[in-house]
């Protein structure tokens, strides 16, 4: 059995966005944001459920998923391979822009309700240990929270190591599910979750169709030229910061062997700029 890559935008997308089987997104959500007894969620409304590109090499997913439960509250549930600048002020744009859109002129702001931030991360985020942390608006001395209807969860998978046989919780066997699917030949032992088992049923190659297998490759591409375009440009970057420190320690007369031990450019290098 050979299971996809969940972290592609076409598989996430199709997996968590199919509207037959919601059972899956209530069960991640749950999961996630570990609900019980009367909190759980217990149905739900995939705003923009999974669809197939309709042109050649269109951008399937831009790896986000959004839905709403019951009570009124919507779920952002968003997919990403690589940290993108300024990050926090682009969740918090998306998430706030999300809230306000819910009125229209006339509305009274009580109409408003919750919206929840879901991020799964394919890179460090925060600096603390804890590989899913839960992020909100509160008092910073007494944590006493007033403003409610904003909640961010941010899901690190760099930070995730449990193995098979480590797992207990249903939110780590979502977690496991996510980040080491693609890896595995068999669904793990243990997974009595009916979502999480349906998960592994829509994640196996073997159920999907030869244009959804074509769409997901050449997701997985367009992944691998983003993050090749993002190393370039990062080691550009890396590289005139190199030479601007070298052009100043120059004009200070600094000899050129220490500027080069300092920045790693060559003598000659040095010479010519």
């Amino acid at each position: 059995m050979q299971f996809v890559d969940v972290k592609n935008g076409v598989a996430f997308r199709k997996i968590f966005g199919n509207e037959n089987r919601r059972s899956i997104l209530i069960s991640f959500l749950n999961a996630i944001m570990r609900l019980e007894g009367l909190e759980r969620i217990t149905e739900i409304l995939v705003l923009n459920p999974f669809q197939l590109p309709i042109l050649p090499n269109y951008k399937a997913s831009i790896l986000d998923l959004k839905a709403k439960d019951g009570h009124g509250k919507t779920y952002i549930i968003e997919m990403q391979v690589a940290n993108l600048m300024a990050m926090d002020k682009r969740l918090l744009y998306y998430t706030s822009k999300e809230y306000s859109q819910q009125l229209v002129t006339g509305e009274e702001y009580s109409e408003l309700n919750p919206v929840i931030f879901i991020g799964i991360f394919d890179f460090l985020f925060t600096q603390g240990e804890e590989y899913l942390s839960h992020h909100a608006i509160c008092n910073v001395k007494t944590g006493e929270r007033i403003i409610k209807d904003m909640d961010f969860y941010f899901l690190e998978l760099p930070k995730f190591d449990k193995t098979e046989t480590e797992l207990e919780t249903v939110t780590d066997k979502w977690i496991f599910f996510i980040k080491e699917a693609k890896n595995l030949e068999v669904v793990p032992e243990n997974m009595e979750d009916e979502g999480l088992k349906a998960a592994y049923a829509d994640a196996n190659r073997g159920t999907w169709t030869l244009a959804e297998w074509d769409a997901y490759i050449d997701a997985g591409v367009r992944v691998q030229d983003a993050r090749g375009m993002v190393a370039y440009a990062e080691e550009r970057t890396e590289i005139m910061t190199s030479r601007k420190i070298a052009v100043n320690l120059k004009a200070l007369g600094v000899p050129f062997k220490d500027i080069a031990a300092a920045t790693g450019l060559s003598e000659a290098e040095i010479a010519g700029l």
